[in-house]
């Protein structure tokens, strides 16, 4: 792994048994790397496998599925072969994790505040006074009203903001090098929303910090990467810079996903409006998303497109993008 590297996922592959005593494929061959201090969005449908290759690479992928192939290196250890004394350094010393429904993921029966000493003490060995002043700074950073009070609440004592909040500060507490937000913000009202992904920007570009941020909704995550990788269906289907992605999509998917946004919506084919009935398991053979594509062509449904470099800095998974990254036919 190069230095610069915070986190490298390489042809991962995430497998659940499946009835006819196989397997599932729900996350297939992803390949991503987050480099020190960048913003990268991982986008796409639900069921479409982002936030189970964010969970993959903490070693966390739920029971009964297992990584079937591929590696994950987080902070130049690979989390897949990591030792216990290893794991818990990752999560939350390298990787702080915030999750999508905040106050579930928080200890009912324990305080705000102790919870988020508790993983400063953990992670840095200091004093139960120093991890409480500390838990204290930390909600005063993720911009909670009067954190002193807060340290005493518990979680269903806390608004929507205020329990996302509390989960950045518990994500925080370890000084990790990167933060993987997992919609953040699907569970917010729009102005909370608005406030969470100013305070996730301006925490990691004031604390050098990497971020991947997680979202079915492209417009959450435009002003607030660098660089988007699209999946579909398990796979990476476009990657490329987030100015590039917005004013030139490449993929139909993405343009589906910039046309269905709130805000940006347009008219769609009868093919782009169908529900997709599994994600994990595409119905056809070549291009997954072939039977929901308006401009497939009768080859799209005979073998899957490989990854191909469409120009500087972008990929593409389509046989019909130009190679120079302009317009898909259509």
């Amino acid at each position: 792994m190069r230095a610069n590297f915070i986190l490298e996922i390489d042809d991962l592959t995430v497998g659940f048994p499946s009835s006819d005593e196989g397997w599932s494929h729900p996350v297939e061959n992803v390949s991503l790397t987050v480099s020190a201090g960048e913003r990268l969005g991982l986008v796409g449908e639900s069921g479409s496998g982002k936030s189970l290759t964010a969970f993959a690479c903490l070693g966390l992928v739920p029971d009964p599925g297992r990584v079937l192939g591929g590696s994950s290196r987080a902070g130049g250890i690979d989390v897949h072969s990591a030792s216990r004394d290893e794991l818990p350094r990752l999560r939350g010393g390298t990787i702080g994790l915030v999750l999508q429904e905040a106050a579930e993921a928080l200890n009912p029966v324990y305080t705000v505040g102790f919870q988020i000493a508790e993983t400063v003490s953990t992670h840095h060995g200091v004093t139960r006074r120093e991890a409480r002043d500390r838990a204290i700074a930390l909600l005063g950073e993720v911009a909670v009203d009067e954190p002193k009070t807060i340290t005493r609440a518990y979680p269903h004592e806390l608004s929507g903001g205020e329990a996302q909040r509390v989960m950045l500060a518990l994500a925080l507490a370890g000084r990790p090098r990167l933060l993987i937000a997992d919609e953040p913000t699907s569970a917010l009202d729009v102005v909370t929303q608005a406030q969470v992904l100013e305070l996730l920007e301006r925490l990691t570009r004031e604390q050098g910090l990497a971020l991947l941020l997680i979202s079915h909704d492209l417009l959450v995550v435009e002003s607030a990467v660098e660089r988007v990788i699209v999946m579909y269906a398990g796979r990476v289907i476009e990657e490329g810079p987030t100015a590039a992605i917005f004013s030139t999509p490449l993929h139909p998917y993405t343009k589906m996903l910039l046309a269905s946004a709130p805000g940006r919506r347009k008219h769609l084919s009868p093919s782009l409006r169908n529900p997709v009935s599994s994600l994990a398991q595409p119905a056809v053979r070549g291009c997954r998303f072939s039977h929901r594509c308006p401009i497939a062509e009768p080859g799209c449904s005979e073998e899957e497109p490989a990854l191909l470099q469409a120009a500087p800095s972008r990929r593409v998974r389509c046989r019909l993008a130009a190679p120079a990254g302009g317009e898909i036919r259509g």
